[in-house]
């Protein structure tokens, strides 16, 4: 063999084309035993990556087949971008060079986005520190930052790469990035409308040409999925208003050249508006027409209404679910009259089958647990489907406020054509909640309190709170914890442990103070699926500590109590909750009656307070909210009522615009001290932030607070009522629920302390 035909050498490049003619021209070497394997050039890549990929081992015959195959396999790995094959007598020598890997991927010129949420797109895309370098993957990288910019509507973002060699092989890339102005909407055209104005149908628009507000907003950001929701409210509101004809024709996007101004054009075709003429049920309804017949909300004589047909059509299908047919068709059938605009609907129903629930499944709960979604659950597996209490067990299960997102989905099983599954997909919220209240005043200075509350504790559905109030003269610090499922059958207990000192509000300082601590256990017994009812016991101690300035009704309570007495009261409640949110409230009403007799200890007394609060809807943007309250409280057996038992009233949580706490009563020695009846009435009118389009998130309200405290054996007179009204603004932020309000006491007398400015995280009213 000669020297040439003992030593060759076989060279590849990347594409599939020219590895399959470096194995066609390959020199050809007649077949040997190999008694050995080397390789050479490996700098990162273990020796056994390229081993494993070689289809010849030491001691088998070596052929130009199995050369070419070697040759092929190494450079499917992608880790090369040379591979060489040498013969030495019966040596085989892999020569390789290895492709760079990226050493670092920096960015500079970004603003829009950290670095560690581009770091994650590029490692979505393949590329990342670590990997190895490859010149398509920057193309790719690149476009894939450019689609993130496109998202904000920064179309003129450009982005270049450099890349640095470094030791050992290695590079590193840099992206520059040049973000430019993010594109506004400069003009919104709508084409083609005759029945209603432009500025009728552009307040369907979430997408608008911009205001004061759009930092917030960022109404007047392009965005097509925008656009499309857009669309699909202005083809919503037309067939809502009779237009059964009704399209949209074409949208034209047009950028200027600086890509920095955007022009809509929505072209619209509106048609003739029809009215219905008549409505009628065709099919199989079980033998219940007039209880299909009182679900629809179609009205003939009126003009045609999508939503109500989209919404009769779904009460059926959920009606036919109550009997256990989850697959019933139901169809809308439209016989239109062009000739007189009138448009007949025929309803066809086709119950099909009735089914079994084989298996609920649940999904996307990474941290709660399976037990306490299913424990919410009223359908049950192995019984009939009904799609009521589907309906039933989504609301409990949305309820317990630990997702985002939920949905419930029945699936047929194969081979069982009566037999559904359930699919539940969940995706969980942060559980844990910070709420902070802060106030102003010349008497406590600046004030804060501080909760911390854990809605579902290592994902078993229990409560822990924390409650801490810093103020001058009030402090609290509170812990309670809730386990919803203290029994298999719903009943919940709550333990609570709690210090409060307090000094009521006076014009000369003292330095006495009331110290309560104490201990509670409370049951919640559910009755119905929205009524609790609640029973429970607590113990407190409650110690005078005398100082200067103390107020003539403590001495009058140590006098006839002692400066510390103890109490044992026992709680009764009831609670009812429709609302259909407890956030942002839109709809529903929510009521609480709690009622407080201390028949035990030192102190004998009976107290309790009633709250009621209405929300009524008045269009999608607009909602009239009412909070009412009323509390009462006497002695038993010929004592006082505890002094430390008293109702308060004024600032948030009852009439805004007078300081926390300060209405009602007061002691010889100038104190606020409480009283035993109490009356809170609030009146909010909230509508959508001024620039904020339908963003429920940001609402402004205006207000009207109404509220008297009365002292034991004061005549109920409206003397002591005091009035405010208002205007503040709502936002739900990460932090919770926040509040500032703006108050203009209506009814002032001697002595009021005044506190316009309030805010507070955490609450309503």
């Amino acid at each position: 063999m000669t020297s040439i035909a003992q030593r060759f050498r076989l060279r590849a490049v990347f594409s599939a084309v020219s590895l399959a003619l470096a194995a066609q021209m390959a020199w050809a070497v007649d077949p040997f035993n190999v008694r050995d394997i080397r390789v050479e050039g490996l700098q990162r890549v273990e020796p056994g990556t390229v081993f494993a990929s070689l289809p010849v081992r030491v001691g088998e015959t070596y052929t130009d087949e199995k050369g070419a195959a070697a040759i092929r396999a190494l450079f499917g790995l992608g880790l090369f971008t040379d591979v060489r094959l040498e013969v030495a007598g019966d040596v085989l020598v892999v020569i390789v060079q290895e492709r760079p890997t990226v050493a670092a991927v920096d960015f500079a010129g970004n603003k829009e986005f950290g670095n560690e949420v581009l770091q994650g797109v590029l490692r979505d895309a393949g590329l990342a520190a670590g990997r190895p370098y490859d010149r398509a993957l920057i193309d790719r990288a690149e476009q894939e930052l450019k689609r993130q910019y496109i998202n904000r509507s920064l179309y003129g973002a450009e982005v270049q790469t450099t890349v640095t060699p470094s030791e050992r092989n290695q590079v590193r890339l840099t992206f520059n990035i040049t973000e430019g102005m993010p594109a506004r909407i400069k003009d919104i055209d709508i084409v083609g409308n005759r029945a209603f104005s432009d500025s009728r149908l552009k307040d369907l628009f979430d997408l608008d040409t911009g205001n004061w507000m759009s930092w917030y907003t960022k109404s007047d950001q392009y965005s097509r999925a925008k656009l499309n929701a857009d669309l699909e409210a202005l083809r919503s509101f037309y067939l809502a208003r009779g237009y059964l004809d009704f399209k949209i024709d074409s949208t034209q996007v047009a950028m200027s050249p600086d890509k920095e101004a955007i022009t809509l054009t929505v072209n619209v075709t509106e048609g003739e508006r029809f009215v219905v003429s008549g409505v009628a049920l065709e099919g199989e309804y079980l033998d219940r027409e007039d209880e299909f017949k009182s679900l629809v909300t179609i009205k003939p004589g009126e003009a045609y209404n999508a939503d109500q047909v989209a919404e009769t059509v779904k009460a059926f299908g959920d009606h036919f679910g109550n009997y256990g047919y989850a697959f019933a068709a139901v169809d809308a059938v439209p016989e239109v009259d062009r000739v007189n605009n009138r448009v007949a609907i025929t309803l066809r129903a086709a119950p099909s089958r009735r089914a079994y629930v084989r298996r609920i499944n649940i999904q996307g709960n990474t941290r709660t647990r399976d037990e306490v979604i299913r424990r919410e659950f009223r359908q049950f597996e192995s019984s009939w489907y009904d799609a009521e209490k589907i309906r039933l067990s989504r609301d409990r299960v949305d309820r317990l406020g630990y997702f985002t997102e939920l949905s419930i989905t029945s699936a047929e099983v194969p081979g069982a054509p009566d037999q559904v599954d359930l699919n539940v997909e969940v995706k969980e919220k942060p559980t844990g909640n910070i709420s902070i209240g802060a106030g102003y005043s010349s008497a406590e200075k600046l004030s804060f309190t501080f909760g911390l509350a854990q809605e579902n504790v290592f994902g078993s559905g229990n409560r822990l709170d924390l409650q801490l109030n810093t103020g001058k003269f009030n402090r609290t610090v509170v812990v309670s914890t809730t386990d919803p499922y203290f029994t298999a059958n719903g009943i919940s207990r709550t333990v609570d442990l709690y210090y409060r000192t307090q000094k009521p509000y006076q014009d000369q300082g003292g330095n006495y103070t009331l110290v309560t601590m104490g201990a509670g256990l409370k049951f919640g017994v559910p009755v119905t699926e929205l009524d609790t009812v609640y029973l429970g016991m607590n113990a407190e101690r409650t110690r005078i500590k005398p100082g200067t300035n103390i107020p003539a009704a403590y001495l009058a309570y140590a006098n006839e109590y002692g400066y510390t007495s103890t109490s044992f009261p026992f709680t009764l409640g009831w609670s009812r909750d429709s609302r259909d949110s407890a956030l942002a409230p839109n709809s529903g009403r929510y009521q609480r009656l709690i009622g407080e007799l201390g028949l035990f200890g030192d102190a004998r007394y009976v107290k309790g307070n009633y709250q009621y609060q209405q929300y009524v809807p008045l269009s999608k943007q607009y909602t009239l909210a009412f909070n009412g309250e009323v509390g009462w409280g006497k002695g038993l057996g010929g004592r006082s009522y505890p002094v430390f038992k008293n109702f308060y009233s004024g600032g948030l949580g009852s009439v805004r615009g007078y300081e926390q706490s300060t209405l009602g009563p007061r002691d010889v020695t100038g104190a606020f001290i409480g009283g035993t009846r109490k009356f809170t009435l609030n009146t909010e009118f909230i509508m959508p932030f001024p620039g904020a389009g339908n963003d429920r998130t940001l609402r402004l309200f205006g207000f009207v607070d109404v509220g008297a405290l009365y002292g034991e054996g004061e005549k109920i007179s409206g003397d002591r009522l005091r009035y405010s009204t208002g205007i503040g603004f709502s936002w739900i932020s990460p932090l919770g629920p926040l509040r500032f309000a703006f108050a203009v006491p209506l009814r002032k007398r001697p002595g009021d302390r005044i506190e316009r400015f309030q805010f507070q995280i955490g609450t309503s009213f």
